[in-house]
C-alpha cells in the first residue's frame, strides 16, 4: 500500500465523501465485494473488528489492495486493538465509542480517528480530544435535522453519520451538513452477496456516490 500522511487521507476521505461499512461473516468474499464497490467509485473501506479474522484481513489488504483505495478499521473499542490495526496497515480508525486512550494513540501516531458520539457534550469532547471527524452512531433516530442543530454551536466540527444513512436519503445527511457518510447493510447487499452477484453491489456503489456527489454540488 502506498505510505500517505495522515493530512493527504484526511483529504481524500473528505473528498470521497462515502466510508464503506464491511460487516460481514463470510472473509472469502470480502476482498470481492472490496472490488465490487471499488468499481462503483467508492474508494474508503472500513472493516470492522467484527469480521472474522478482521486484522488479518486488514493486514494483508494492505499488501494488495489498490492504491486508490483508503482501508480503514472499524469497532474499534480499545487501544489495543487500535494499535494492531495500526500496525496492520490500517489508514483510519473508527469506533461506535468515545474512547480518550484510543483517540490518543491515533494522534500519537499520526492515524486518522474517527470516534462515534452521540450527544453534544460527547462530539465537543472528542473533538477537543484531537478527532478528526466524529462519526453520529447511531444517526438513524436523530436524523439530518440533528446535524443542523449541531452545525450552530459547532460549525468547525466535521460529521459522518452511520447508521440510518441510505442509497435513497444521503442527500439528506450532506444537505444537513455531513462532511462524509459511512453505509453498510444497505450497500452490501446480504443476498447479492451470497449469490456471488457482486455486479449489484456495484451498481448500488455508483447510485450511491452520484447521489452522494450530486448534493454535495448543490450544498
Amino acid at each position: 500500500m502506498k505510505n500517505i500522511n495522515k493530512d493527504e487521507v484526511l483529504r481524500r476521505l473528505l473528498d470521497c465523501g462515502v466510508v464503506a461499512v464491511v460487516r460481514m461473516s463470510d472473509r472469502q468474499k470480502v476482498k470481492s465485494v472490496i472490488e465490487a464497490i471499488r468499481r462503483g467509485g467508492i474508494m474508503c473501506i472500513e472493516i470492522t473488528m467484527t469480521v472474522p479474522g478482521a486484522v488479518e484481513i486488514i493486514s494483508e489488504l494492505a499488501l494488495t489492495i489498490d492504491r486508490d483505495v483508503l482501508l480503514g478499521a472499524g469497532t474499534v473499542t480499545d487501544e489495543a486493538t487500535a494499535r494492531a490495526v495500526i500496525e496492520a496497515g490500517a489508514q483510519f480508525v473508527v469506533s461506535p465509542i468515545f474512547n480518550p486512550q484510543v483517540t490518543a494513540l491515533c494522534k500519537d501516531l499520526n492515524i486518522v480517528c474517527i470516534p462515534g458520539c452521540y450527544s453534544p457534550t460527547e462530539i465537543f469532547a472528542a473533538w477537543n480530544a484531537g478527532a478528526d471527524i466524529i462519526k453520529v452512531f447511531p444517526a438513524r433516530n436523530l436524523g439530518p435535522q440533528y446535524f443542523k442543530d449541531i452545525a450552530g454551536p459547532f460549525p468547525h466540527v466535521k460529521l459522518m453519520p452511520t447508521g440510518g444513512v441510505t442509497i435513497e436519503n444521503v442527500g439528506d445527511w450532506v444537505a444537513a451538513g455531513a462532511a462524509v457518510v459511512g453505509i453498510g447493510g444497505e450497500l452490501l447487499d446480504k443476498k447479492a452477496i451470497a449469490e456471488g452477484r457482486f455486479e449489484i453491489l456495484t451498481e448500488k456503489a455508483k447510485t450511491l456516490v452520484r447521489n452522494y456527489h450530486r448534493a454535495k454540488g448543490a450544498a
